[in-house]
């Protein structure tokens, strides 16, 4: 039988990839600070992990009992020149990130953490991909951040939307860089002693 899948996340790009392999997840938001000082002391790897079992347990403790139920929590950000680039918020923000990572490369890691509620156990891992940018035209840059797709997302940019044509070239998992590694999220369901098939309903052969 297969589980009910909860994503800890707003994000519609995430709940897009889930969705483009049959899982139809329930979308509860953990609703977490993401920017405490303990957290923004961590490197950007453990970060993301951090964050991830952070939003995870978050819902889990806000959903108690909840049965045949896997919890997914992720959380992403884009590491450059040991740094980590999230969301620029503002316009400004947006355009000096798009300067600075013209004609240059970085790491987008996106941590994961999937609590099975029947058996009270987790497992979290993290998907780490190299991004590397094509040059950049300051037309360029003025248009792409005024479709404001760069304000809300890790780096300020993203594989499947506008920013996605000066991207030159990616060393990784493309769904991991866009939110959700769905080889990741496969190979945590077989550590939690799961089927692939517990996580995406199997339809019946015509």
């Amino acid at each position: 039988m297969s589980k009910n899948i909860i994503l800890a996340s707003a994000s519609p790009s995430r709940r897009r990839i889930l969705e483009s392999v049959g899982i139809a997840p329930q979308i509860v938001v953990s609703g977490v600070d993401e920017e405490t000082p303990e957290l923004m002391a961590l490197k950007p790897a453990d970060l993301v992990i951090a964050l991830a079992i952070l939003k995870a347990h978050t819902v889990y403790n806000n959903e108690p009992g909840i049965p045949n139920t896997l919890i997914i929590g992720c959380d992403s950000t884009f590491e450059f020149e040991g740094e980590s680039l999230g969301k620029p918020i503002t316009i400004e923000n947006a355009v000096a990130r798009c300067r600075q990572l013209s004609g240059k490369s970085g790491f987008l890691h996106t941590g994961h953490c999937v609590i099975d509620t029947d058996q009270g156990i987790e497992v979290a891992d993290i998907s780490t991909s190299k991004v590397t940018f094509a040059h950049m035209s300051e037309s360029e840059i003025a248009n792409y951040v005024a479709t404001g797709e760069p304000l809300e997302v890790a780096g300020g940019f993203t594989l499947d939307g506008h920013s996605a044509p000066f991207i030159s070239h990616i060393d990784g998992d493309p769904s991991g860089i866009i939110g959700l590694s769905l080889p990741t999220l496969r190979k945590i369901t077989i550590n939690l002693g799961l089927e692939w098939s517990a996580v995406v309903p199997v339809k019946a052969a015509k």
